[in-house]
Parts: structure tokens; C-alpha cells; sequence
């Protein structure tokens, strides 16, 4: 869904910075090292996403009908973390070729896609543009906002905001999509604006062709049905309105955390310009070992999100198994390493830093 405007920081625009050049050895070592670790292996997608579910919808049970405040947050939070590993997923589903993972992305769907009201259509042919060399950071990227050069009231805005998505949801899908189809004019404000996982409020989506259109309205229409089952069933009662909240909590647990990640998967500090791969690189964040929490905060090989920006057709199991070994050859001047951090508040704090510096 799309988010807000957010406004700049400084009273003045930010002096243009130096082009970063492409750092050929870094490049020719990421191709080169990482050939065999291309191939997706079906059994630990399967695994992870049959797990995660799961885990995720017995804890939310468990918040449910827990009679203890202290037990229904406890099973609150491991629902969270869950769920919300297995919607990470969907950033897998828009690298990976389908024909790899048989019926993977029709499994993600059912699991997590329809009943958390994010089907897949809602990322796929929206992230892969945020790859395209020549829109990274620009205002053709729809997950992308110069943050780092907002107003610092804009960051807890920025995830404040996501809270609200599990109502959004449930009002795209359970109101605007049914009366979309008798409203032509709403049709097409329901494709352009509301139908993106997206972060850049300029960002409208083309409507969709061929089977891509056919792939849409099912998942949609499914998507609608369990949307107005919910609302429906809350409002005559049948289904306890402590169950709605609780899932509504969850929901937005799942939206915050997946926020904060965003916030810190990169250093947003790019005016528009069309920037090298590199470039690209150094303005996203790998959070590698030692650190243990960005396995929880950001999973699915989301930790090494600089890394995936180089390597986007590498599956996200072998992701750790790249960093291994193009640090144990690069030198330590390669920029490769510069964009290593950490952990979560170090990234935040620089991050606040540059929007109360105006930079």
C-alpha cells in the first residue's frame, strides 16, 4: 500500500554527491564465486514456509484463547516473528524462476498470502523494479524514498503508519475490490494505487495483461472473499471480537517489524540519480554474524540485503554462504565490506542523525 508524502529535510537542497564508480574486482568476484549457488533448493523453502505457518498460526490460537495477559503475549510475539517470516517469503517469489520451486507460489498463498491478505500479486511486478539498474533510488522505484534527507519527524511516521495496514487490507480487499468490479473509475484507482507493497506514494501500477491478469483476479477474488468473511462474521457475532483484535494485533505486529527492517535496508540517501551498481550497493546494509537478532528482524537472507543487491538470482539459504566466501578473498579496502553494520540500533541512530543534520 502506498504511504504518505514525507518531506525533506534542510532548508536548502543537499550539495550533489560524487559518482561512486563501479569496483570491477568486487563485482567480478561476486559473479564468479557464487555460480554454483543459484539453484533454489525446494526442500528448505517448503520446510521454512510449512514451519513458519505452522508456528505462527498455533501461537495466534494460543494468543486467542489465552485466559492469561502474560501467556496471550508471549504466544502474541512468537506469532509475530513467525507469520512474519513467512511473509518474507514473498520476496523470494519474485527472484526465484517458478519452474525451480512447482507450486511454491500457489503454497504461499494459501499459507500466508490470502489468510494475511498480501497475495503475491501485490509484490510480484512491483520489486523487480526496484532492481532495474537504472531506477534504483529514483522516482521510477517504488520502494524507495530519501529518507536520510527527510524531516526527522518522518521516521516514526514512516512506522507508525504501518500499524494501520492490517485495516487497510481489510478495506482494499473487503470493500474497495468487490465494488471496484460495478465502478469502472474505482477500478482503476484500486490497481494504480492501492494494489503495491510499496513505499514511494508517486508509484502507480500498470494494469495487468495476460496471465499475469488472470493470476491477479483469482488471488484477489480469494483474497476478497476471506476479507468479507472476516468483516461478516465479526459483525453477526459468529466469530469473537477478541479474535478479529488479536488478528488485527498480529497483523500489525507483523507490519511494524517489517517497517523497521525496511527503514534500515538502506542508507536512503539518494536525491534520484541513476546510480552504479555499486553505488547501489553501498547505499544498502548487511547486518552478518556475529549479530544474532537479525535473524528474527530480518530473515529469509534479509540480513544481507546489500549482498542480495549484487547477487539478486542467489536463493536466500546460500546468501550467508556467499558472504563467506567473498570475504574470505576480497581485500580489506574493497568496499564490499563498508557495507557491513552491526545491528538494528546502530542503524537507526545514523540514520536519525543524518535527518536532524539536514543531510
Amino acid at each position: 500500500m502506498n504511504t504518505i508524502t514525507l518531506d525533506r529535510a534542510g532548508p536548502a537542497a543537499r550539495p550533489a554527491r560524487a559518482a561512486i564508480a563501479d569496483d570491477k574486482a568486487m563485482l567480478k568476484a561476486a559473479a564468479e564465486l557464487t555460480r554454483d549457488l543459484v539453484k533454489p533448493r525446494p526442500g528448505i523453502y517448503w520446510a521454512d514456509l510449512i514451519a513458519s505457518s505452522l508456528v505462527g498460526y498455533a501461537a495466534l490460537a494460543v494468543a486467542i484463547v489465552a485466559t492469561s495477559t502474560a501467556l496471550a503475549i508471549v504466544a502474541g510475539v512468537v506469532a509475530v516473528l513467525a507469520l512474519y517470516r513467512g511473509m518474507s517469503m514473498i520476496h523470494e517469489l519474485t527472484h526465484v524462476k517458478h519452474a525451480s520451486l512447482p507450486g511454491f507460489r500457489t503454497g504461499w498463498n494459501v499459507l500466508i498470502g490470502v489468510p494475511m491478505m498480501i497475495p503475491s500479486f501485490m509484490y510480484e511486478g512491483v520489486h523487480n523494479l526496484h532492481h532495474a539498474k537504472t531506477r534504483y533510488g529514483t522516482a521510477e522505484d517504488p520502494e524507495y524514498l530519501p529518507l536520510a534527507l527527510m524531516k526527522p519527524w518522518t521516521l516514526p511516521v514512516f512506522i507508525l503508519v504501518s500499524a494501520l495496514a492490517p485495516v487497510g487490507l481489510l478495506i482494499r480487499f473487503g470493500v474497495l475490490a468487490p465494488l471496484s468490479l460495478l465502478v469502472p473509475g474505482l477500478r482503476t484507482a484500486v490497481v494504480a494505487r492501492y494494489s503495491a507493497l510499496s513505499i514511494n506514494p508517486q508509484f502507480r501500477r500498470r494494469m495487468p495483461q495476460g496471465e499475469e491478469k488472470t493470476r491477479w483476479e483469482r488471488l484477489e477474488a480469494a483474497t476478497a472473499i476471506w476479507a468479507i468473511a472476516l468483516i461478516a462474521s465479526t459483525a453477526t457475532g459468529l466469530l469473537p471480537l477478541k479474535a478479529f483484535l488479536v488478528f488485527l494485533a498480529v497483523g500489525s505486529g507483523v507490519a511494524l517489524i517489517n517497517q523497521v527492517r525496511t527503514l534500515v535496508a538502506h542508507l536512503w540517501e539518494n536525491e534520484g540519480e541513476v546510480m552504479t551498481v555499486t553505488a547501489q550497493y553501498l547505499d544498502s546494509v548487511n547486518v552478518p554474524p556475529p549479530a544474532l537478532l537479525p535473524a528474527l528482524w530480518a530473515p529469509i537472507g534479509l540480513r544481507y540485503h546489500a549482498l542480495h543487491h549484487l547477487l539478486p538470482g542467489v536463493p536466500y539459504h546460500a546468501l550467508g554462504e556467499a558472504h563467506r566466501r567473498l570475504s574470505g578473498v576480497l581485500e580489506p579496502g574493497s568496499p564490499y565490506y563498508k557495507a557491513n553494520y552491526r545491528g538494528l540500533p546502530g542503524l537507526v541512530g545514523k540514520l536519525a542523525t543524518a535527518t536532524i543534520r539536514g543531510r
